[in-house]
């Protein structure tokens, strides 16, 4: 196998049984990385082990986090899946053109991750506006529910088959990389603190949008780490003259 690999984070998960048939189809297809967001139940959860099948290896290096922002930090390039469009500007994938997508930035040793949501009600928005797009799944419109498990596997499988052959598109980034979520999130902050101090956020009941909306361009925008040097310094030159 590929040390090419993709992370799944799952949020908010409910029940072990559902964790540890993730572990089981993305053993069946090569993946190993496995992250929850605040497990329900806890974790480690001994209702995990029998659905998993032996898949062993995974739950016994399951990382654990209290927050998306904290579980994708490290990760170069993430997608969401959703059924909901959440009233955002994002692109939506298919899996096909999502895993093609991310198999590729993948091979040029970056790290690529996949977000799914909880049993009960999915993603939140502010989940969905941490993630460069979404994939949907095509469904039966009557009946468009999926088990948890049920989506990771066809995501898992996607993945392995965009590793046997060769993407026909390539995203070059010379001499750097694309940026992490932490560097994102970095400039985020930064961006934030200053519009803040211009009075572009004045309006309370309006920001949590316009934040949101704001750091969807940039999602969007596939950056670099060098790219986020160049806006960082932009937004401190524009600060100094306010």
């Amino acid at each position: 196998m590929t040390k090419t690999t993709l992370t799944i984070i799952l949020v908010e998960p409910q029940l072990g049984q559902n964790i540890g048939a993730v572990a089981r189809a993305m053993l069946n297809f090569g993946l190993l990385n496995l992250r929850l967001v605040r497990p329900r139940d806890g974790w480690p959860n001994p209702e995990a082990i029998a659905p998993a099948a032996g898949a062993n290896q995974i739950l016994e290096n399951v990382q654990v986090f209290s927050s998306t922002s904290a579980a994708i930090w490290d990760l170069n390039r993430v997608f969401a899946t959703s059924a909901r469009p959440h009233d955002m500007i994002k692109s939506i994938y298919t899996p096909e053109a999502a895993l093609e997508s991310l198999a590729l930035t993948a091979t040029e040793d970056q790290k690529v991750g996949i977000l799914f949501g909880g049993e009960r009600c999915g993603l939140v928005s502010e989940d969905i506006s941490l993630c460069e797009a979404l994939i949907k799944i095509p469904t039966n419109s009557t009946f468009p529910s999926l088990n948890l498990a049920h989506s990771v596997v066809l995501i898992a499988y996607e993945w392995l088959t965009q590793l046997t052959s060769f993407p026909p598109q390539v995203f070059r980034t010379g001499h750097t990389k694309l940026a992490t979520r932490e560097n994102l999130q970095n400039l985020f902050i930064h961006l934030e603190q200053e519009l803040d101090k211009s009075g572009f956020l004045r309006h309370q009941k309006k920001r949590p949008t316009m934040v949101r909306n704001i750091r969807n361009i940039f999602q969007r925008a596939h950056l670099t780490e060098q790219e986020i040097r160049t806006l960082r310094g932009i937004i401190r030159s524009l600060g100094k003259q306010t």
